[in-house]
């Protein structure tokens, strides 16, 4: 039996595929957020244990590594097949989440400059 996020079901009808990137990551980040495990996108891992690392930061440290593999396996399953082949090799979650926002937010900036200058010709 497998337990799964009834909200999955979002991201899985709206999987990235490049340019919708910023209604796919609305999504995304819904749905972490009710897992709520959102903070691994944007809070680096804790640093890595020493030896003589105390039990709570372990604990922290082994609760970090768990939800980004939950975050960056929801990333992977919720992309277009060609996407997950770019990003599978990704160490973690935020590694993914920068790299994505980097190629696809100024894409997405550049179709929005477009269609407003289209709007605003229009109404002139």
């Amino acid at each position: 039996m497998t337990f799964r996020n009834p909200l999955s079901i979002i991201i899985d009808q709206n999987k990235l595929t490049g340019p919708n990137y910023n209604d796919w990551f609305q999504n995304f980040k819904i749905v972490m957020n009710s897992e709520r495990i959102v903070y691994v996108l944007d809070k680096k891992p804790p640093k890595e244990a020493l030896s003589n690392v105390s039990e709570i930061e372990l604990a922290k440290l082994e609760k970090w590594y768990d939800h980004d593999l939950q975050a960056k396996s929801y990333m992977l399953s919720s992309m277009s097949n060609e996407l997950q082949k770019r990003f599978e090799e990704a160490v973690n979650a935020p590694d993914i989440h920068i790299n994505q926002k980097e190629i696809y937010s100024v894409q997405t900036r550049s179709e929005r400059h477009v269609t407003i200058k289209e709007l605003m010709t229009t109404r002139l």
